[in-house]
């Protein structure tokens, strides 16, 4: 199934992702530290929180260099279960040094066009002040971006039957009808995730293997295919890794 900028990684648990996954993360870490002196990453909600702990035992992390932002966020206060902001900052950048002030979280108390334009808005600023690069299509480019799949194959919050799936200009756009409560959210477009250099798709649990295997078989395909999300992630100049385990695989057949 290998192709340009598409590798497969396969592990017996959930547990051998998360300490593969925490060692590569802590090398682009490195290197870009190295190489720029900062790490932009973005996070997605979900089990990747918890499939990030190993990371937190990394002693050799410059945590401090490290800017985060989200992939896509719930339009509720940042103070409940439901925020995908509070659930990275209970989880694990509450366990690292990463300065408050590098951790792009949305603006409460406003609609979901509001919080998209605002989390644009913000992301624009950086690439003005040049903390983040444009690609040649015109979209910011992240060092990392770390991506979950939901059971029905969504990425962040772009779900199989809404247009804004298709969006193809807009860096952040909004939400009001989310198939999985709440209803509200923003998130990050298709040409902003595909910009990034480095795309690790972490899929664990047997809740999610009918999606990876229509994901991953791109034989299955008929006539009238429409592909799940998560086949639209597709780096335009970076590497996709996908990391999962024998759970995710378990409706596989002979391999790849």
């Amino acid at each position: 199934m290998a192709r340009v900028g598409k590798k497969i990684l396969e592990f017996d648990s959930e547990q051998d992702v998360a300490v593969d996954l925490s060692t590569k993360i802590s090398e682009l870490s490195a290197k870009y530290i190295k190489e720029k002196g900062y790490f932009t990453v973005v996070l997605s909600g979900g089990t990747l929180i918890d499939t990030l702990r190993k990371l937190v035992e990394k002693r050799d992390v410059d945590w401090s260099k490290w800017i985060i932002f989200f992939l896509d966020e719930r339009v509720v206060p940042l103070t409940v279960p439901d925020s995908n902001y509070k659930l990275a900052y209970d989880g694990f950048l509450s366990k690292v040094g990463i300065p408050k002030s590098n951790i792009y979280s949305i603006k409460e108390k406003v609609t979901p066009e509001e919080a998209a334009d605002d989390y644009e808005a913000r992301l624009k600023q950086l690439v003005a002040n040049k903390t983040l690069p444009l690609s040649p299509n015109g979209f910011p480019i992240f060092d990392l971006m770390l991506v979950g799949m939901g059971p029905e194959g969504h990425v962040a919050s772009l779900f199989c039957w809404h247009f804004q799936r298709y969006e193809t200009q807009r860096w952040i756009t909004f939400i009001k009808a989310s198939p999985k409560p709440p209803a509200e959210r923003i998130t990050m477009t298709f040409p902003v995730i595909n910009a990034s250099k480095h795309i690790a798709m972490v899929v664990t649990g047997k809740e999610v293997a009918d999606a990876v295997k229509v994901a991953l078989h791109e034989s299955d395909r008929g006539f009238a295919y429409i592909p799940l999300p998560v086949q639209m992630v597709s780096p335009t100049n970076g590497e996709l890794t996908w990391y999962l385990d024998k759970d995710a695989l378990s409706k596989m057949q002979g391999g790849h």
